[in-house]
């Protein structure tokens, strides 16, 4: 199970940049959350306070219990992490890579057959005696799954696991996430929906370091739904925001626009209410 609560990052001083605003979400045991949001939203900051990499300003963070600022050996000792960029050493074969990763984790796990086991989960079996840079990034990426496979730790993070894949190793990644999250509780961090709605059971969306959404992809579709049923829509817009406001108001059925959170400098979210279907 995964923890947070009020977390809040400061990059510099407390004057200086607001990675992350007071957020707060759970994962139970079993369940593979995704974690959702555009680039610089605050997704990798929290992989990073969650993995122990760096530490919060304030706010706790627990991994099946154990707080990762107070115990954070203890806590690392449940996670298996792959960052975006996977942290294989490309002078080794997988063989190589593998051994060397059961060593640093001092894992009690019967080797040969432990090792063999994840090998033929990530599908990596016919691989083993070839070096890590022959291989393609879909295969590195396996590598390095593999990796954090190894110990059988019960929490995974995965930071944005398809970052770069062809369409047929991204539904072969998904795949196996799906799998693997029958025996392990899974975070998945992405920018992309589609990826979050085909593989998690419940969605988290952060938006400039904030919270802006928590529940099941169901639950988040109905609310959606509600929205629109009661004329109320949500449309994200490229632009001027103080422009775009004018222009939508303007547009006849629009009874009210109000801007819901700024994406990037030139793309905002609007709510609309109409009376007629626009």
């Amino acid at each position: 199970m995964i923890k947070v609560e009020n977390l809040t990052k400061y990059y510099g001083s407390t004057k200086g940049q607001k990675a992350l605003d007071n957020i707060s979400f759970t994962a139970e045991a079993g369940q593979i959350l995704g974690f959702l949001g555009p680039n610089g939203a605050g997704k990798s900051t929290t992989m990073n306070i969650l993995t122990g990499y760096i530490s919060s300003t304030s706010g706790k963070a627990f991994l099946n219990g154990v707080d990762i600022l107070e115990e954070p050996l203890a806590a690392k000792r449940n996670i298996g992490y792959l960052p975006e960029q996977p942290p294989v050493y490309l002078d080794m074969t997988v063989n190589e890579y593998l051994n060397f990763v059961y060593s640093l984790k001092k894992s009690k796990i019967p080797k040969n057959s432990h090792l063999s086991e994840i090998c033929e989960l990530v599908k990596l079996e016919s691989h083993r005696k070839r070096l890590i840079r022959n291989l393609s990034k879909g295969y590195r990426q396996r590598v390095g799954l593999a990796g954090a496979l190894v110990g059988n730790p019960p929490i995974l993070i995965l930071d944005e696991p398809t970052v770069g894949l062809d369409p047929k190793q991204i539904i072969e990644i998904r795949t196996l996430i799906k799998k693997l999250g029958k025996n392990h509780t899974v975070i998945l961090s992405s920018h992309i929906l589609p990826e979050v709605q085909a593989v998690c059971d419940k969605i988290v969306i952060i938006n400039q370091g904030k919270i802006v959404a928590d529940g099941t992809a169901g639950s988040l579709s109905a609310g959606l739904q509600d929205e629109v049923d009661n004329k109320k829509l949500i449309v994200t817009v490229e632009g001027n925001s103080d422009e775009m406001l004018k222009k939508i108001a303007n547009i006849k059925g629009v009874t009210s626009v109000t801007k819901s959170a700024e994406l990037t400098l030139e793309e905002i979210f609007l709510k609309l209410t109409t009376g007629d279907i626009v």
